[in-house]
């Protein structure tokens, strides 16, 4: 028995691009009618047990892209780190795993020219900075909304839910180590060139997709548009109970579900099974969920 496991990274071209997916670990939610709510929650158990899934726990994933465009090394969020030390390992010790994953793909942190930030919360940016508040990635920039900055970093927010406060500290150390590097994205225009950002707010006041779009071909890096592959696209008017937002949340989901059922484009989710690549197609009253074959012979 060897009793270890692969490191987690995938590599695939894209275009003219080269991707790599790097888990920072799994997420375990515990028990899915705590964090799926509203319409549709009632079905959780049998939309769940259908799929085979356990009924009781749900686990999402941490599906971090680093996009090799030829002239930069882009990171697309950074997991859960562990700047906040305990808080780091609220969601359990699977998480904070990207850093050893990334090496294991051959890439190092100062590598990095680049961290593409789809929202700011916990399992997206707080991997910024190390436990003493250093930046893990020296030599980026972070590319994130504007909206999503001035509201995790306000103390004024820090109301409702009892996540909001860690939430807020987390953002603040993290985010406030690259205030000097910061590169605040814009609706429909590009970050670098082939990356453009698209804004989905709801579940955060600015959270962000990105499409990847080289040699005729583009994916959108959904970030937190859908948590669960299964709950989320069947009911996409189901609610999450980390939404700031949760009826925009929904409203937004729906549309950009349909956009990409429609359109036919490539799929990166963040919080997916492993590694997160597919495509959405319509079915019956929601969305199904089309997980593309990983090619392991080649970067075809």
């Amino acid at each position: 028995m060897r009793n270890e496991l692969a490191p987690a990274w995938h590599r695939f071209k894209w275009g003219d691009f080269e991707a790599t997916v790097v888990s920072d670990g799994s997420l375990p939610l515990g028990k899915p009618q705590d964090s799926f709510v509203g319409p549709g929650a009632d079905r959780i158990t049998g939309m769940l047990t259908n799929e085979f899934l356990d009924p009781n726990a749900a686990t999402l994933e941490q599906n971090v892209l680093v996009l090799n465009t030829g002239r930069q090394l882009l990171l697309f969020d950074t997991g859960m780190g562990e700047s906040m030390g305990a808080d780091s390992k609220m969601f359990g010790p699977t998480t904070g795993r990207l850093l050893a994953n990334l090496r294991a793909a051959g890439i190092q942190p100062e590598q990095i020219d680049m961290v593409v930030a789809t929202h700011a919360h916990c399992d997206h940016v707080w991997g910024l900075v190390d436990a003493n508040g250093q930046r893990v990635f020296p030599n980026a920039q972070v590319a994130i909304n504007e909206a999503d900055v001035r509201f995790w970093t306000d103390d004024a927010n820090k109301r409702g839910p009892a996540f909001m406060n860690v939430f807020i500290e987390g953002a603040k150390k993290n985010l406030n180590a690259y205030r000097d590097r910061f590169v605040m994205v814009r609706n429909e225009q590009e970050v670098v060139p082939g990356v453009t950002a698209i804004f989905a707010p709801g579940h955060t006041v600015g959270h962000t997709c990105y499409a990847i779009t080289s040699a005729g071909r583009t994916m959108l890096n959904t970030g937190d548009l859908a948590h669960h592959q299964v709950l989320l696209l069947r009911q996409p008017l189901m609610e999450f109970s980390f939404d700031t937002d949760p009826k925009l949340s929904a409203q937004t989901r729906a549309r950009m579900l349909d956009r990409l059922a429609t359109d036919r484009h490539a799929v990166l989710s963040y919080h997916f099974p492993w590694p997160g690549l597919g495509h959405v197609r319509k079915e019956a009253e929601g969305y199904g969920w089309v997980a593309t074959p990983m090619n392991v012979t080649s970067l075809g």
